[in-house]
């Protein structure tokens, strides 16, 4: 299995680029997002591969890093999604969004992606609920950068209103990704800097919808 591709950028299509590894060209499928991220002909290049093997045919897909290579197998475990949607999912969605959508259960988010309708959407999202970390999404003032629960500090290790809230909602008997999930959302429509009475309160009415 080729787990690894290093060597230069030979050629590249729409939905494919042919890296030259010591005189050797491996054709490789890739998701728009890789190929934006590729450097032109010529120039050095390295991508994480998954080896798909068949009677008929040997194909490689390649990504820009282990995330997303990881995306694509994940996706790949739930009914309906094969190679194609798998990247054309990866295309339009980042793993940091993907992550997203699942712990917070947003199906509409997958219907971005070339044919992903509704009905598949749901079934993502709800398949990969208890396969993806719980990482909360707070809508900072760019406009939706991704970061861990209590991350908003950069170099502060201690816990913050958000993990104590979390806590607060296992401590009741809740699951910490469904208290996650619900902090998050918290967080997400009322904004950062809230007490944690606040968001024990409005998850609590988060998970009781």
């Amino acid at each position: 299995m080729i787990a690894k591709l290093s060597g230069s950028l030979d050629a590249a299509g729409d939905g494919w680029v042919v890296v030259d590894v010591g005189g050797v060209g491996y054709m490789v499928y890739c998701s728009a997002r890789t190929l934006r991220a590729l450097p032109g002909c010529g120039e050095p290049v390295n991508l994480a591969i998954e080896t798909h093997v068949r009677e008929d045919h040997i194909h490689l897909y390649g990504f820009a890093d282990g995330k997303e290579r990881d995306w694509f197998g994940l996706l790949q475990s739930v009914q309906g999604v094969g190679a194609r949607v798998a990247l054309g999912i990866l295309s339009v969605l980042s793993p940091a969004v993907l992550t997203q959508a699942v712990v917070l259960q947003e199906a509409s988010t997958l219907t971005q992606a070339s044919g992903v309708g509704p009905k598949l959407g749901k079934r993502i999202v709800s398949e990969l609920k208890d396969h993806v970390p719980a990482l909360a999404v707070v809508e900072g003032a760019s406009g939706g950068g991704a970061a861990s629960l209590g991350d908003a500090n950069e170099g502060d290790t201690s816990e913050g209103p958000a993990d104590d809230a979390v806590s607060a909602l296992v401590n009741l008997g809740y699951r910490r990704l469904e208290a996650q999930a619900a902090v998050a959302g918290v967080t997400r429509n009322l904004g950062s800097g809230r007490r944690v009475e606040d968001l024990i309160r409005h998850g609590l009415q988060e998970l009781g919808r």
